[in-house]
């Protein structure tokens, strides 16, 4: 039997005002008829809420677990824009008290965990519906479904599918990056491992910018390296079958010239000890900080190639390039505004209870990318044949 979803009540609370907040939050004083927005002092989300001009249209909370829990009322929908470490504890809070829930991070162990609690209470678990992850999965799931009409999934082929995102300066400097998050977050990433399928068979980088490549998106030449884990996206994004993969990458994408400048970076990375890296992390947050003065740019590039063993090929591609502006960073725009979008999902109950990602079908994802592509998230499609 299928679980109804539990109403919404039309109160949305969202959890910390940090950089990735942006005109979502606003998008959401449109559509829900209460919004409360939760950071560390009352004054701060207060201010918070002046910069992004709702002052007046959304209320301010000091965060805490207990002042949080007793405003939850049953079909309220929570937004953690904390860091994912946070997401298990506020979801449990949230069975508790009959809340949905959405986030933009990747599912953890300590959420898959409670997915199925939620669902049987009838409670959205809303994850990956942000940048990356998020709008890089609705560009892959759309471009394999588009491959799947024109090759058939039952005809044998092979592909390729690459998935790389990055946020760097729109003007770049002699470091090619400038920091607007946490430097233990970025260095931490580098010392991970990554998996990924290439010239047909699975490879893992121990080292991921060992595995740098040149990477050109629309004439402009990136240098791209693997992140994570990229084999169980396979399964994720529907790939069919009769399909095999000559590569499937999801990776971060940098300024030309990052390898050679993070050189002595990577350095410190291959002998350093934990203490030594955090130490790392704060000296190049102050060396190169984001200041208000610089502007952000976020690239999004996804591509599928795919070629039957006999009769017609099919490639495509979309690609996001945006430049953040006084009001926003590109960054907040990307993250706040798909967020935003699947929590109004679950406020008119389209979305079904238990555990979501922003991409789970096809038809979801355009139908998505129509809305977002409407609503100032620009990107474009090519399609060649």
């Amino acid at each position: 039997m299928t679980t109804e979803p539990a109403p919404a009540s039309g109160t949305v609370h969202w959890i910390g005002a940090g950089l990735s907040t942006g005109s979502g939050l606003a998008a959401l004083c449109d559509e829900a008829e209460r919004v409360r927005l939760w950071h560390r002092t009352e004054s701060r989300a207060a201010d918070a809420l002046e910069r992004l001009g709702l002052t007046g249209r959304a209320q301010p909370r000091a965060c805490s677990r207990d002042a949080l829990a007793a405003e939850l009322a049953p079909g309220d929908v929570v937004v953690s824009m904390l860091p994912a470490t946070e997401h298990a504890p506020l979801l449990a809070e949230c069975v508790r008290r009959g809340a949905h829930f959405a986030c933009s991070s990747y599912v953890s162990e300590a959420v898959l965990e409670q997915a199925p609690a939620a669902e049987r209470a009838g409670l959205v678990v809303l994850t990956e519906a942000g940048l990356d992850p998020g709008l890089d999965h609705l560009f892959a799931h759309a471009l394999v479904a588009r491959a799947r009409e024109a090759i058939g999934e039952k005809t044998p082929a092979s592909y390729a599918l690459t998935s790389y995102c990055g946020g760097v300066p729109a003007v770049p400097n002699d470091f090619t990056y400038r920091f607007s998050w946490a430097p233990a977050g970025v260095l931490n990433a580098l010392r991970s491992p990554a998996r990924y399928i290439e010239g047909g068979a699975e490879t893992v980088a121990e080292r991921p910018w060992e595995a740098t490549r040149r990477h050109v998106v629309e004439g402009e030449t990136f240098e791209v390296y693997p992140n994570r884990d990229s084999v169980p996206f396979v399964a994720q994004y529907g790939m069919p079958d009769a399909w095999t993969p000559r590569t499937f990458v999801r990776g971060t994408l940098r300024l030309e010239g990052w390898l050679r400048a993070w050189d002595g970076v990577f350095e410190q990375l291959k002998t350093g000890d934990d203490a030594r890296v955090a130490a790392l992390a704060q000296e190049l947050a102050a060396a190169y900080p984001t200041t208000d003065d610089d502007r952000d740019r976020v690239v999004l590039a996804v591509s599928l190639d795919v070629r039957a063993e006999s009769g017609p090929s099919w490639r495509g591609g979309y690609l996001l390039d945006l430049v953040g502006d006084a009001e926003e960073s590109a960054m907040a725009r990307c993250v706040s505004r798909t967020l935003a979008l699947g929590v109004r999902h679950i406020l008119d109950g389209s979305l079904p209870p238990g555990l979501n990602r922003a991409a789970e079908t096809a038809a979801r994802s355009e139908r998505w990318l129509r809305e977002l592509g409407q609503e100032g998230v620009e990107f474009t499609l090519r399609v060649d044949r």
